[in-house]
Parts: structure tokens; C-alpha cells; sequence
């Protein structure tokens, strides 16, 4: 079937309603309704589409598109709920339950006929989590019933006038209700107006006498202060006192009319480096890690004792032979800290008596590679980027050279560009089957490093390898076990990822022929190495990347600032081939 998509931005569920339909044989196009209402038109007078589908949408198709054509609608609210914040009120509202509704457009917002819906139940995690996975498995069944239900057609959609749908209207959630207390708000209450609005729009606040928007929250068990402090920094990321504890709050956004140059999301601590101090705290000594000289790093140990409650962005964990590192970064994003941080972490890893080693494993993001955001906030962004990229390729490198265990790269949510190298340089990839994966740099103007010249032939071959890079298409988990980049699909919902990855690695390393197959590995990297050595592969592509990051004439420069600024560049779909390999 002919399928068009028309999505505000290619996010995560069109990205994941993209992928699941290719897969199923359907020839699907995407317009950015971002570029306004003629480009949908046009897109719709080129592709003749059967069906059209909006997974993701902040503005209303037009009049005479919806009129002419099946427009279908993906809600992310059950039958019956209408309005533009219903995830976050089901978050505010503390629902056990929320659901998805894939609905025919009309000129009511929310009201069409119901084609097809699903149901979850609402783990406590951010809003931007929960959509990406829970709300992402719902839709996807929904738009895949849907389309099947169209394709029959002899389906009758249910009317919400259907006295068994209440119908409840939820307005738009405003910051007046997300506005934190601190003197009179528990943690609970906290940390729930944290995460229901983690991802957009934030929390807006006030820090050291500037507006600022709160993104994240979590807990922390044992810091105390008085309410609204600042309490300390741990790994980028700001502790802040509760009436009856206290939360981290890993990522702020100045406001864009604060005359802040960096008016986007990024590490707390870096953005409170650039406000001035306190009074009374002086002006202290600059702190290597770029954060504000007036609050205490407050580090958690790698290995985190079960019965604390805090944050921290790297863990550590062994069960019998088998060893546990588990990261989980903001959006994805790796800065040149957080690689640095985390190979220093692996190396702590090998030094545990372990057969098995695990990387990731947590529900959501792996990895998206290099910070773009980081780099887009530097004085000198092409020295960032540079900074950035070896950090990565460093780590890459280092589980690329680990002969001595199997590494298992254990994908619990989306990667993208060198977050799909460095699952690719382990052993084996487990991938939730929920995940989608991006194993491409073109869109973003880049050339592509982290060793990708070397995993991704090896795994899927030369001419599979190239076409993924040069068409550069988001592709389901199940599309990537068929081509190679994945060698097991764990398919459990997230909240039960984890638990399935331990239960899987235990078996892995109770296998009787482990020593024979770590012995594999080890001949297997010497031969490649005798063939040609790994710096050889780091030296060609950082060399093609080099040219780029130090080209202020690049699109990389003009790509990244748009993309981090949430402003439209290029065309209107995006799965058009531009940048530069």
C-alpha cells in the first residue's frame, strides 16, 4: 500500500511507524507539516497516497486534504480522551493506566471515528521515556491494526458518540500547573511535575536570579538542605533540596529571550557555570569539569550499594560471572565527559573477574553518539566536535579490543550514528524489538567515524553497509536481525528489559563452549588486525571528519545548529538524501 506520513518532526514514533510499515512491504513517504500546510498538499498530489497517517502532529492537517483522503490520527490518550497535553496529564494525574488511539481526522480536534487503540500501564519515569517506549509499542500495534483494518475494508470505525467512550477534553497543560513549590511540595510532587515535562516543554523556575527551565528528575536519598537550594553537582547533572529530600536535576534551557547564546537544552551544571555566583560564595577557582566553582561535586561510586536512591549516569553491577555496566544519558547524547567517564568506567569493568560483560541494558535511549548540543554550546565548536569524536572512538576502540570476554551491547531503546557503532563493536547486540536504529551520519552532514568502516561491512557486508549510510533510513529491530546488526531480538516490553537481559546473560555464561568461543574472538581480532590494523580505520575517517568539523563552510555547522535550535532546515521530507558522507 501507498502510505504517507505527515509528522510535525521525524521524532521517534515516525521514525518507529516509518520503519514497522516498511518492513511490512508498504512504500511509505513523509512530509514535515512543520513546513507548512502547501507542503503537505504537495506531497500529497506526488505520491498519490491510499492512506495517510499523522503519528506525530501539532497543527491540523488541511481542510481539503482530511476531506479527500483517510487521515488517520495517532492520539496518544485512550478512546475518548481529547486535547493537546495528554500525556502529560496522565503523568500530573498519576494514572496506573493511558493508552493510544489512532482516530480518523475532522475538523473537531481529537473527535474522528476510533480505528484502532491500546493500553499500558504508566511505569514512574519521565514523560519523553514513556513516550518513546510504552506509548511507541501502543501506537505502533494501533497504526499497524489500523492499516489493516483500512486494507480489508470492511472494517466499521467506532464513533466516539458511542456512549460506552467518555469523552473527556484536557486542556492545555500550562506552566502555572507545572510550577514547582519548594517550601511546600514533597519530593513525590517534585519529582512528578519533573518528569511530566522532562523532555518539552520543562519546568520553568528561577536559579541565582534567572529564568530557567528544569528537564529531568530524580531522587536522591541522602543530601538535605534548605528548600529550593542547591545542594551539589554530580556528573553534569544539579541536586536541588525538597521540603523532605532532595532531587537531581540533570538538564536546564535558558529562555530564549534570557540573551543566553545557548538558549537550548544542555548539562545543568554547565549552564549554572555561566550564571554568577551566589552572594557570598566569592569567586573561587575554575573547576576542571567546567561547572559552577560555588557547589561541591558530590561523586557516587561506580558500583552503587542496592538499597541507595540517588542518580548517577554510570553503574556498575556483577552477578556471578557476569558483569553489568548500564549507562543512561539524556537524550542519548554522549559528551566528550560522558565517553571519558564511561570508558574509564569499562576499563574498571575488565578489571572484574567476569566471562560475560554486559554494556547498557537500561529501558531507553543506548546511544546517539557525540553531544550536539555540547558542541553547538562551545566557544569553539569544530574543537568540541574534534574533542567530542576521539572520546568516542576511544571507547569504541577499547570494547573493539576487549579479546579476554564476550561484551554484549544490549539495546534497550533507540540508537543512532556512533550509538549504533558502539553497540556494533561488541561481541553480540541484543536489541529490544521495540528499538529503532539509525546507523547513518549523512543526515547531519557527516562523513561517520567510531570504526564504522570496519563493524558495519563486517557485520552486514560492503554493499548493505553502504546503502545504509547513503540512504540513510531509520530501520526497525527486526529489519537490523535480518541484515546482521543485530544477533537477538529480547521481545519484552521495557519495563522488563533489563530483567530479560540478566536472565539471558546468565545462560551466555553458563554456555559450555564460552572458553572456546572467547578463544574464537581473540584469533578472529588478531586476523582482522594482521589485515589490516584498527588505527588504520580511525586514521581514514578522522581524517574525512577533520576536514569537516574545521570547514566553517561544511553544512555539518549549519545542520547541527538547527537541529540543536529546533529550527527547520532542508526539505520538506526527510527522507530526502542531502548532506554530505
Amino acid at each position: 500500500m501507498d502510505i504517507l506520513l505527515v509528522a510535525s518532526a521525524f521524532n521517534s514514533l515516525s521514525q518507529r511507524v516509518y520503519a514497522e510499515l516498511s518492513e511490512r512491504g508498504h512504500r511509505v513517504e513523509v512530509v514535515l507539516a512543520s513546513h507548512g500546510p502547501d507542503a503537505v498538499r504537495a506531497a500529497v498530489r506526488e505520491t498519490h497516497p491510499e492512506l495517510i497517517i499523522a503519528p506525530m502532529l501539532k497543527t491540523a492537517l488541511p481542510e481539503d486534504v482530511w476531506q479527500e483522503h483517510t487521515c488517520l490520527i495517532v492520539h496518544p490518550g485512550p478512546p475518548g480522551d481529547r486535547g493537546p497535553s495528554s500525556l502529560d496529564w496522565s503523568i500530573a494525574e498519576e494514572a496506573p493506566r493511558w493508552g493510544v488511539t489512532v482516530l480518523q481526522a475532522e475538523a473537531a480536534m481529537d473527535a474522528g471515528d476510533i480505528w484502532a487503540d491500546g493500553s499500558f500501564p504508566v511505569p514512574p519515569v519521565g514523560k519523553s521515556d514513556l513516550y518513546r517506549n510504552e506509548v511507541s509499542d501502543a501506537a505502533s500495534a494501533a497504526v499497524l491494526l489500523a492499516v489493516k483494518r483500512f486494507a480489508d475494508g470492511s472494517f466499521k470505525p467506532k464513533a466516539q458518540s458511542d456512549p460506552a467512550i467518555a469523552v473527556v477534553w484536557r486542556d492545555f497543560l500550562r506552566q502555572e500547573r507545572r510550577r514547582i513549590d519548594w517550601e511546600n511540595d514533597s519530593t513525590a510532587t517534585v519529582l512528578r511535575k519533573l518528569r511530566g515535562a522532562d523532555s518539552q516543554p520543562g519546568v520553568l523556575d528561577e536559579l541565582c536570579g534567572r529564568e530557567v527551565f528544569l528537564h529531568g528528575g530524580h531522587g536522591e536519598d541522602r543530601l538535605r538542605g534548605r528548600p529550593g537550594a542547591l545542594l551539589a553537582t554530580r556528573s553534569g547533572a544539579v541536586c536541588r533540596a525538597t521540603r523532605d529530600g532532595a532531587v537531581w536535576i540533570p538538564e536546564l534551557r535558558p529562555r530564549k529571550n534570557s540573551g543566553d547564546p545557548a538558549p537550548f537544552r544542555r548539562p545543568a551544571a554547565s549552564v549554572l557555570a555561566g550564571f554568577p555566583a551566589p552572594p557570598g560564595t566569592g569567586q573561587g577557582t575554575p573547576r576542571h569539569d567546567g561547572g559552577p566553582h560555588w557547589l561541591p561535586e558530590e561523586a557516587a561510586p561506580l558500583e552503587l550499594p542496592p538499597e541507595r536512591t540517588t542518580w548517577t549516569d554510570i553503574r556498575y553491577r556483577q552477578h556471578g560471572d557476569v558483569g553489568f555496566l548500564s549507562f543512561s544519558f539524556a537524550s542519548g547524547a554522549m559528551s566528550t565527559d560522558q565517553c571519558r567517564r564511561l570508558l574509564a568506567a569499562y576499563r574498571r569493568a575488565l578489571t572484574r573477574p567476569t566471562s560475560v560483560l554486559v554494556l547498557g541494558g537500561a529501558r531507553d535511549f543506548f546511544s546517539n553518539g557525540i553531544h550536539l548540543n555540547v558542541i553547538e554550546a562551545s566557544a569553539d565548536p569544530a574543537g568540541e566536535s574534534w574533542a567530542n569524536l576521539n572520546a568516542m572512538n576511544d571507547l569504541v576502540e577499547a570494547v573493539l579490543r576487549t579479546t579476554d570476554r564476550l561484551v554484549v551491547a544490549a539495546v534497550g531503546g533507540n540508537a543512532a550514528a556512533g550509538g549504533v557503532m558502539l553497540a556494533l563493536a561488541a561481541d553480540q547486540v541484543w536489541c529490544r524489538t521495540g528499538s529503532v536504529l539509525n546507523p547513518h551520519y549523512r543526515r547531519m552532514g557527516l562523513y561517520g567515524s567510531e570504526y564504522w568502516t570496519y563493524t558495519l561491512p563486517r557485520r552486514a557486508g560492503a554493499g548493505t553497509a553502504a546503502r545504509l549510510t547513503t540512504e540513510a533510513l531509520p530501520v526497525s529491530a527486526a529489519a537490523a536481525a535480518r541484515i546482521g546488526l543485530v544477533d537477538r531480538l529480547v521481545p519484552v516490553p521495557a519495563r522488563d528489559f533489563t530483567g530479560e537481559v540478566e536472565h539471558l546473560a546468565a545462560a551466555l555464561a553458563e554456555a559450555p563452549d564460552l572458553t572456546a568461543r572467547i578463544a574464537a574472538k581473540a584469533a578472529a581480532r588478531r586476523a582482522d588486525e594482521a589485515r589490516r590494523p584498527l588505527g588504520e580505520y580511525r586514521r581514514d575517517e578522522l581524517a574525512r571528519m577533520r576536514a569537516i568539523f574545521f570547514d566553517s563552510r561544511a553544512p555539518y555547522h549549519a545542520l547541527r545548529s538547527a537541529f540543536v535550535r529546533k529550527q527547520p532546515s532542508g526539505s520538506a521530507n526527510p527522507l530526502a538524501t542531502g548532506g554530505a558522507r
